[in-house]
């Protein structure tokens, strides 16, 4: 096994475990940067269990796959549409709060973006 194959294999068992995550209620919303080849492999598999997702373009060669709740990927698309490092501190907030980042560290954040000193 090749360390790039390594790596896919490391990346589809942890895409896995997020599945399992969502499927039990721990996330509503999951993000995931991978290969073209592997997103093409999980967005068959979220199909096969009804997994609503999302795909963003991020290289030639590697995408930002969102899945989970629908209603939280209706929100995540009306931002995507550029690179997350573009994200307004409002939006990279709501990401980020969104994928259950701490919202001690998403406060700190986004008071750091908008030159907020406390």
């Amino acid at each position: 096994m090749s360390s790039e194959d390594f790596d896919r294999f490391g990346s589809m068992k942890l895409f896995l475990h997020n599945i399992y995550e969502y499927q039990k209620g721990i996330r509503q919303l999951v993000l995931c940067t991978m290969c073209r080849t592997c997103a093409t492999l999980l967005c068959d598999r979220l199909d096969h269990l009804g997994i609503a997702y999302l795909t963003q373009p991020v290289t030639e060669s590697k995408v930002n796959l969102y899945f989970g709740n629908q209603l939280c990927l209706d929100a995540v698309q009306t931002f995507i549409h550029k690179p997350l490092n573009e994200l307004s501190p409002e939006e990279d907030f709501m990401l980020g709060t969104m994928l259950g980042y701490d919202i001690t560290g998403q406060c700190k954040r986004y008071c750091t973006r908008k030159g907020i000193v406390s």
